[in-house]
């Protein structure tokens, strides 16, 4: 047969059974856009801190970030130095020191959670009003003036029967205290601490429901974060991976399930002296969340290091090296978000997550551009693999790491592009490569 003729094409198939295919299968089509609308494509802080509701006050940010300027000053004075205590290449030295300094002088805090649960603790209910309806103020004001973090919001008590009334009094001074002072914020995020059953993610949704509706917002205008800190977040009593059924029950609502070192190691009974982010027991934890978040729009954060970068420059050094460490093997898990206790964590959260970006930028935009270009390479790409390109692009533009202009000229692809490879139609990503 030539190479220019033409095939003949014949089907076997009558048009009423592959429309009875797809009638049978609509309700499918339609339950994986409900459950599945994959990554919402707004940015992911890298991090977030927990500062306690009676020490919040209108120069916190700022604070943190001057502490952790100092902290550079005293322990690693010099791009040279830092790189020698967490062993950065010579040639990500100096563009990671000054990212990071640059960084701590910008934008210290990218998400910030004033805290009325562990970090809080138990306190006279006058007294946990007036913070919660100062944290209210303090945290309009700051948006108001241009001076917030990109994401800041509380840590309720959780709704145990022990702290239950507690807890939405606490919502309910916060959020209206932010209603009175006008548009609730779009950086607005609530963080719902140990939950151990779907039920308790539904009362939180008909809470909300009722605030909305009292207050003349839009449906579904406020949504929350669910911290997995019990055994029971994961596994059910059935067997049954109880957060896939959490995030279900929030009826949209969820934005991320954040894992509770501490909390979930005790849970298991892992000793204190072993209780982190590397152990087998969070691994497991982290890879359920992981799996069952996947595709919904819900994103994963990993928990923190309770070892402080505090005292002499040798004990410094070490905090520093273990909280790098844990940040990149984070990292390289998919898990692009944590926690940072102290404002000594923030150089090397930075530090971690700019020699992340950077160190693949080259690979990946190249990579990228010639599937862009269809101009093949040594890798044969497909729809996923562009998506995972331009999402990593696009995370490192969001915190810093990457800068626009560097990108375009690296790929020829504007913002607006990386976007469209990194949220593509569900059918794309099943689509044959270029």
């Amino acid at each position: 047969m030539g190479q220019g003729q033409q095939e003949t094409v014949a089907t076997s198939l009558a048009d009423a059974v592959r429309q009875e295919i797809s009638a049978s299968l609509a309700p499918v089509d339609a339950e994986l856009e409900r459950r599945y609308p994959g990554d919402p494509g707004t940015r992911q802080p890298v991090h977030t801190v927990y500062v306690p509701g009676d020490l919040f006050d209108a120069g916190t940010l700022r604070a943190w970030g001057d502490r952790a300027l100092a902290a550079l000053d005293e322990h690693a004075p010099d791009a040279a130095a830092f790189a020698a205590v967490l062993g950065l290449p010579d040639d990500l030295a100096e563009p990671v020191y000054t990212r990071v300094r640059a960084k701590l002088e910008r934008e210290p805090v990218e998400d910030l959670r004033v805290d009325f649960e562990d970090g809080y603790g138990p306190r006279p209910d006058a007294e946990e009003d007036e913070a919660a309806a100062r944290a209210a103020r303090l945290v309009a004001e700051a948006y108001a003036e241009g001076t917030a973090a990109p994401y800041m919001g509380i840590r309720m008590k959780c709704l145990e029967a022990a702290v239950r009334e507690r807890g939405i009094r606490t919502l309910d001074i916060f959020l209206t205290g932010l209603a009175k002072a006008g548009d609730l914020p779009a950086g607005l995020v609530l963080t719902l601490p140990k939950v151990t059953y779907p039920e308790q993610i539904t009362a939180l949704v008909r809470l909300l429901e009722a605030f909305e509706k009292a207050h003349g917002l839009t449906p579904g205008r406020l949504g929350f974060e669910i911290q997995i800190e019990t055994s029971q977040a994961i596994l059910a009593a059935d067997g049954t991976a109880t957060v896939a059924r959490m995030i279900q029950a929030a009826e949209g609502r969820a934005t991320g399930l954040h894992y509770g070192t501490f909390d979930y190691s005790a849970c298991l009974g892992v000793s204190a002296a072993h209780q982190a982010g590397d152990h087998p027991a969070a691994d497991h934890a982290k890879a359920v969340m992981q799996v069952a978040a996947a595709g919904t729009g819900v994103r994963v954060c990993d928990g923190s290091t309770n070892v402080l970068p505090v005292g002499t420059t040798e004990k410094v050094h070490d905090a520093w090296r273990l909280h790098y460490g844990l940040t990149r093997r984070a990292l390289a898990r998919a898990y692009y978000q944590g926690w940072d206790m102290h404002p000594g964590h923030l150089p090397t959260r930075y530090a971690a997550v700019f020699a992340f970006y950077r160190e693949g930028f080259a690979a990946a935009a190249a990579r990228l551009a010639r599937y862009a270009g269809r101009t093949g390479g040594d890798v044969m790409d497909e729809p996923a693999t562009a998506k995972a390109l331009s999402g990593y692009l696009l995370r490192g533009l969001d915190c810093g790491a990457l800068d626009a202009g560097e990108v375009s000229a690296a790929t020829g692809l504007s913002r607006a592009a990386l976007e469209s490879f990194a949220a593509p139609r569900r059918g794309d990503l099943t689509a044959s490569a270029p």
